[in-house]
């Protein structure tokens, strides 16, 4: 219990320092522990629910949140998200963590493309914005994690949104994403609610802690620890994966 307990506060301080649904980070330390795959994803899933939701409550309050913009992505995620769980049901454990691995070398990758932070703001047509959300909320919640790890580099890469506007939307993303991978995974009886329940109610302390800390430091030093994060999970799951 204690370990659960410390491990949410962990996960939550991460996921609102960086905008993340919790899951890209609590998956391998889950996988340390001895967790199954299937397992870990289910306990990540219920997690997010918690903090994206405590997140972009406070997010919101310090209007950095885009609610229209994300509102119709992740109506697309929403629906995405509800195909997670069969999804997942049908590969192995293997290639699940494959596919996790793919989507932070991705996201890794991504953060050393130069952003230009003065360039004007891009917008989409909404059904362009609906697709992105669907198939970031299918293929994201099949592995656990609410789809910001993808969503917020595109948000900054391709629209040119600022930095922490885009880690904002990424984590109210994440709402529509958990909840409805939630709704899925239970289907497929994924889930350790007991588990899920204890990190989930103890992010949220790291989540209030988290978002207040990002509002602290500077772009240019959120990017560099956002990189280390992401490089710390790719070096992880390599080893895990091919070694």
């Amino acid at each position: 219990m204690v370990v659960l307990l410390l491990l949410g506060l962990f996960v939550g301080l991460l996921s609102g320092f960086f905008g993340i649904g919790g899951g890209t980070i609590l998956i391998p330390l889950l996988l340390m522990m001895g967790f199954e795959t299937k397992a870990a994803i289910g306990i990540s899933v219920v997690q997010m629910v918690f903090s994206s939701i405590y997140g972009s409550y406070l997010n919101n309050k310090k209007g950095t949140l885009d609610v229209k913009m994300v509102s119709i992505i992740g109506t697309g995620g929403f629906v995405g998200a509800l195909l997670s769980g069969y999804i997942a049901a049908m590969l192995s454990d293997r290639a699940l963590e494959i596919l996790f691995f793919a989507f932070a070398l991705f996201a890794l990758m991504r953060m050393f493309f130069k952003t230009h932070e003065d360039a004007k703001e891009k917008e989409l047509h909404y059904s362009l914005l609906l697709l992105i959300g669907v198939i970031l909320g299918a293929f994201s919640m099949t592995i656990g994690v609410g789809g910001s790890i993808l969503l917020v580099p595109i948000l900054v890469g391709f629209l040119h949104v600022p930095l922490k506007k885009a880690l904002s939307a990424g984590l109210f993303f994440v709402v529509f994403s958990s909840v409805s991978g939630l709704i899925s995974h239970t289907l497929e009886g994924h889930i350790d609610y007991a588990s899920g329940v204890v990190i989930g109610l103890a992010s949220l302390v790291g989540v209030y802690v988290g978002i207040h800390l990002k509002d602290k430091v500077s772009h240019a030093t959120q990017k560099r620890l956002l990189v280390i994060f992401y490089l710390f999970v790719v070096l992880y799951l390599a080893k895990r994966i091919f070694f």
